[in-house]
């Protein structure tokens, strides 16, 4: 398993697999979104009844490229969220061995690291998020249009009377405009709440990534000629199965997150105006899996990206070691 490395290093292994987690399942970003806003309130999108539903609805009626609604600030968010989450991460952890005098820090302090890496994370980056979500569910250009084979009345969504975003520019200065600095940061508090998230979701892949570089299962593989490092695919298992720990342990304050970004619809007779409302109103209105809407799309997505991610991650860090190890030799 690859060691940790200076500062430059994590930040290229993490803006790496970032990059390349993103871009591969994008489209499954849009339908979660989607789904997670879907209260069953009058809105400018359809009633979505699944993800395949949903994807079938949205090529049908806004043309393949609507599945790569955000794909720029996503691709920028995802980026410099985890350039800068693995290198506060690893600067997190390094001080805490500094302090303990020790290579081998506990669960708790693995925890402790993710969560001042989250915080970082999350203040600097809401903005990018709030800018995705809201191109993510803004349909055909912000307008309802006529589909090409109708909907029935129930499942048609409504115009929205907000002028739409033309890119991400135009969404900074629409919003600046219309709501200013505030609007930037709406959903923030679940946000940082969902800093939990990623601090399970590292605590469980360095756990697991002990128990798989440990010398007993490091002389298994040995015996089946495997070898002694861990594999590729071991490094993709252990990020899939953090991933699914994280998403199963705080989902509801994602669903929560993406109702508070959404545009303000003054419209709508449904208003989130804070983490609490938004939270028992969903309870309320929909009950216990309201707060689980678009679970399976994401999972789709995020237990594969979550492999990509460690497996890029990884590779990029045992390259970037190699070539530093060769200029010293």
């Amino acid at each position: 398993m690859v060691q940790d490395g200076n500062n430059l290093t994590q930040a290229i292994a993490g803006l790496s697999a970032g990059l390349a987690s993103t871009l591969s399942l994008h489209p499954l970003d849009v339908v979660k979104t989607r789904l997670q806003v879907q209260d069953g309130i009058a809105g400018v999108l359809p009633a979505y009844r699944g993800t395949v539903h949903a994807i079938r609805c949205i090529i049908r009626d806004e043309g393949k490229r609507a599945l790569y609604a955000g794909l720029f600030p996503a691709l920028i968010g995802s980026g410099l969220s985890w350039s800068l989450y693995f290198t506060a991460y690893n600067r997190a952890k390094q001080r805490y061995q500094g302090l303990l005098d020790t290579q081998r820090l506990s669960a708790p302090l693995h925890l402790a690291s993710a969560a001042e890496a989250g915080v970082l994370v999350s203040v600097l980056t809401n903005p990018i998020w709030v800018i995705k979500t809201r191109l993510q569910l803004q349909r055909s250009g912000g307008l309802v249009t006529k589909a090409a084979r109708p909907l029935r009345a129930s499942h048609l969504g409504r115009p929205f009377r907000g002028s739409p975003y033309r890119g991400f520019l135009h969404a900074v200065r629409q919003i600046s405009t219309e709501e200013g600095w505030r609007g930037f940061y709406r959903g923030l508090w679940p946000s940082l709440l969902l800093v939990s998230h990623g601090a399970i979701q590292f605590m469980v892949y360095e756990e697991l990534k002990g128990m798989a570089g440990s010398p007993r299962l490091s002389g298994l593989r040995s015996s089946f000629g495997m070898g002694s490092e861990v594999t590729s695919l071991e490094v993709s298992a252990m990020g899939a199965a953090s991933k699914l720990a994280a998403v199963l342990a705080t989902y509801p304050q994602q669903v929560v997150r993406a109702r508070m970004q959404q545009r303000v619809d003054t419209d709508r007779a449904v208003q989130y105006n804070s983490f609490v409302h938004a939270f028992r109103v969903t309870l309320k209105r929909e009950g216990f899996p309201g707060l689980y809407k678009g679970l399976v799309p994401n999972l789709l997505r995020v237990m594969p990206q979550a492999a990509v991610t460690f497996l890029v991650y990884e590779t990029v860090m045992r390259v970037l070691a190699s070539q530093v190890a060769m200029q010293d030799a």
